[in-house]
């Protein structure tokens, strides 16, 4: 299997049936401690028309028999599915695609807590959009506090803020964690071969950087409505470049690949900082120098990556 092979792809598939406005998605690894934050906040929802769909993603602790009471207590539809082997978080969110059945696909972490009515305002806040431009809105993303109050990373410069993930990265790329929510008929069009699971790490802008390649744009708000634990054990957020090296290699190369044409001499750094990140994540990898060539398309990063290679262990 080439390198540049395993990285996601854009196909468009038959419009599905939606029998909900939202599916909340939410996966489960070791959380029976902070799993009761989901069902609070969902319960207390003043906008009823979701289900949530929760992956127990071979958890070690009783995250299991935890999920199972809780459900007893959900005022909405449950999806509950119990892997038994650890897959990570985009196997998860992969999976869930497949099986939901809101129009609007929502990640919701087991640690994180949201208000009561953020359903209703992401709802709203879609609605608001002009009809004829709403076709090339992917979705709609807010602001989000920690546990203590504080705003997360920066406020956007204007709300409602239009862009993708990819511009609104390079225009404020302080923004820090942000919460939203996506269409689901353009998630279940994004093909993502099954060989990278179980491999680590595999972060969520992989997927939101390809939305953006294929044309759509996001509706940034300056609303806040999720609460984001910044100290939880095990978040996903905590960075160890050993076991989260595919995963950087995966992301550095979809942003290598797809914005090198538009993008290269407009931000030459964006490109050599990913350049420098597949380097550095080429260390605990299989990969030899050739397939990552072979991976590269453009030339000049092509020669910047070659030239770079006997350094790699100095970074």
């Amino acid at each position: 299997m080439q390198l540049v092979n395993l990285l996601p792809t854009y196909k468009e598939q038959e419009t599905p049936n939606f029998e909900y406005t939202f599916t909340v998605f939410t996966p489960i690894y070791n959380r029976a401690d902070t799993l009761e934050r989901v069902f609070k906040s969902l319960n207390a929802q003043t906008f009823k028309d979701f289900e949530l769909v929760m992956i127990n993603d071979g958890s070690k602790d009783n995250s299991h028999e935890v999920a199972l009471e809780l459900i007893k207590t959900a005022t909405f539809p449950v999806h509950y599915i119990n892997n038994k082997v650890n897959k990570h978080k985009m196997a998860c969110f992969m999976q869930a695609i497949q099986v939901a059945k809101g129009k609007f696909i929502l990640p919701f972490d087991s640690d994180d807590a949201c208000t009561p009515d953020a359903l209703q305002v992401f709802k709203d806040e879609y609605e608001a959009i002009p009809i004829e431009k709403q076709k090339n809105i992917s979705g709609v993303t807010c602001l989000c506090n920690d546990q203590f109050g504080n705003l997360v990373g920066e406020p956007f410069k204007t709300s409602p803020y239009y862009s993708n993930t990819f511009k609104q990265q390079m225009e404020q790329p302080n923004a820090s964690e942000k919460w939203g929510f996506t269409k689901t008929e353009i998630l279940k069009n994004i093909q993502v071969n099954s060989n990278i699971f179980s491999r680590g790490y595999i972060p969520e802008g992989v997927i939101w950087e390809l939305i953006a390649k294929q044309g759509f744009d996001t509706k940034y708000i300056n609303t806040t409505l999720r609460t984001y634990y910044l100290d939880t054990e095990n978040a996903i957020s905590i960075q160890n470049h050993k076991n989260d090296a595919f995963g950087m290699a995966i992301y550095s190369l979809s942003v290598l690949n797809w914005y090198y044409q538009d993008y290269l001499f407009k931000k030459p750094m964006l490109f050599l900082k990913r350049v420098y990140t597949l380097l550095r994540a080429s260390q605990y990898l299989e990969f030899n120098l050739k397939e990552y060539q072979q991976a590269i398309q453009s030339k000049l990063l092509k020669v910047c990556f070659t030239i770079a290679w006997p350094l790699k262990k100095l970074l």
